[in-house]
């Protein structure tokens, strides 16, 4: 299994909103995302507008891949990208560059 950690940043007069949306993500979402692979999937946010996902998955490009040919990822993707900080006509998931890891406990 690959571990995946990734950083994002949210808009800091997003964040109150940006975390009342995570309290009721879509069923359908949560499908999409276990149907894909994405297991032990957590996000992490910072006052500031940090934000850090971690996920476990058997490979992270199929991974994405699979949410990216769903259509409920396509509406959630288009509804959250106005909380991110990101290059024009950049999507949350566009950003997703995984962080190397270099320390690792079990």
């Amino acid at each position: 299994m690959e571990r995946v950690c990734f950083v994002l940043k949210v808009r800091r007069e997003r964040l109150a909103e940006y975390r009342e949306r995570h309290t009721a993500v879509w069923p359908r979402m949560l499908a999409a995302l276990s149907a894909a692979g994405w297991r032990d999937y957590s996000l992490f946010l910072r006052d500031d507008g940090l934000l850090v996902g971690s996920l476990v998955t058997g490979d992270f490009a199929a991974a994405r891949a699979a949410m990216a040919a769903t259509e409920v990822n396509a509406r959630w993707q288009a509804e959250m990208a106005p909380f991110f900080e990101a290059p024009a006509g950049a999507g949350p998931d566009d950003a997703m560059v995984p962080l190397t890891e270099v320390f690792h406990l079990d």
